[in-house]
């Protein structure tokens, strides 16, 4: 059977319409992924902003608490420094001067000691915490190696550590013990050196 141009043009007007439906599919398709691609931006925005809300509130709690614990540790310098000298001379180390948060500033070497004790032979570092957790032990072993290097006029003299806390994380006043450190905790209306009597501190 011979093929007409009437035959033709309705294959065409077939043809066109197919595409026709096709480009309508397309830009159906084209509209809903333009829809999603606003929502999915609109919901990036929001969880953006979630996000930046979120990390405000962090930060305003982390200083919070930052100035919390600051506070508290000041708390327990206020308890140690008083009760220094007598409790280091209850121990044989005859302490005659002591300095709160000492401090020096030389470039790359600079410390601060929150409670220095010292006679005329003898510096003990006291490190003071509301909290003291074994970091704060590792970290106090770290700067008593350093501390003459930080303060010279120490150089010929025994030093010896010291940490005190209001809590001590289980168990570690005994690791402080084993490194050789004094152990100061809350005893009443002020605080006491809680090592054995026969104790030996290390020295640096």
């Amino acid at each position: 059977m011979a093929i007409t141009l009437a035959d033709i043009y309705k294959l065409f007007e077939k043809s066109q319409a197919e595409a026709d439906r096709r480009s309508e599919e397309a830009d159906k398709r084209s509209a809903e992924a333009d829809r999603r691609s606003e929502e999915a931006d609109r919901r990036s925005a929001e969880a953006d902003r979630r996000l930046a809300k979120l990390e405000q509130s962090v930060e305003r709690t982390t200083k919070a608490v930052d100035g919390l614990t600051t506070r508290w540790g000041r708390f327990v310098e206020g308890l140690v420094e008083p009760a220094v000298l007598n409790l280091f001379q209850q121990r044989g180390i005859d302490i005659k001067y002591v300095y709160p948060r000492a401090k020096t500033r030389q470039p790359g070497l600079a410390m601060e000691i929150d409670v220095l004790a010292v006679d005329d032979t003898v510096a003990i570092l006291v490190e003071c915490k509301s909290r003291l957790s074994k970091d704060d032990v590792d970290e106090f072993l770290i700067k008593l190696s350093r501390f003459k290097q930080s303060f010279p006029q120490y150089q010929n003299y025994r030093v010896h550590g010291a940490v005190a806390g209001i809590e001590i994380d289980e168990g570690i006043d005994h690791y402080a013990f084993r490194k050789g450190l004094f152990v100061i905790k809350p005893a009443g209306d002020s605080v006491a050196i809680t090592n054995e009597p026969q104790f030996q501190p290390a020295a640096w």
